[in-house]
């Protein structure tokens, strides 16, 4: 049998356990505590970064934004120059030169590249005579009795041409049509 000091001896063997049991149960709660304090502190800190750099992409767009529309035509200006150059060289020579014919030519070489440089950029024409109206590529400026059969509801004239910028309609053709 177990002697009475052998009893005593194991409860506070077993008193000494819990308590350090509890003592650990309390140092684990105590770093939970700071650690939900750090956690609290680095996510505040995350947000003001996340917040901070959302500021900075929202402020370079708009700078880029900016730019974008001050330099949105460069591409089409810098194929239009060497045509205005043509055209002043144009204008030098008519004073010059009596000869219409040489002047014609001149003019036509002028008007294709520039027509050139146009569609390069996506610019095309569309064709209107004789075509059914349509309201959503043409507008109608008048109607006129058609002159036969076939062109009754169709464009019987094109006062100025329609244009299509990739193929979206950036000028209705303005168009006369057969009643």
């Amino acid at each position: 049998m177990m002697s009475e000091e052998t009893k005593d001896q194991n409860e506070e063997i077993n008193d000494s356990q819990d308590q350090a049991v509890q003592d650990t149960e309390k140092e684990v709660v105590e770093p939970t505590e700071l650690t939900a304090e750090e956690k609290i502190a680095e996510l505040n800190d995350k947000y003001l970064r996340l917040y901070s750099e959302f500021d900075n992409y929202r402020k370079r767009t708009s700078k880029e934004r900016i730019e974008l529309f001050k330099t949105a035509g460069q591409d089409i200006m810098t194929d239009l120059v060497p045509v205005l150059d043509d055209f002043e060289r144009a204008l030098q020579n008519m004073d010059k030169n009596v000869d219409v014919k040489t002047i014609r030519k001149g003019v036509d070489l002028v008007y294709n590249k520039f027509k050139s440089s146009l569609e390069s950029k996506g610019l095309k024409a569309f064709k209107s005579i004789e075509q059914t109206f349509d309201p959503e590529i043409h507008e109608a400026i008048t109607k006129i009795p058609a002159p036969n059969k076939k062109l009754v509801g169709k464009v019987v004239d094109e006062i100025e041409k329609g244009y299509k910028l990739n193929d979206k309609v950036i000028r209705y053709a303005k168009v006369v049509v057969g009643q």
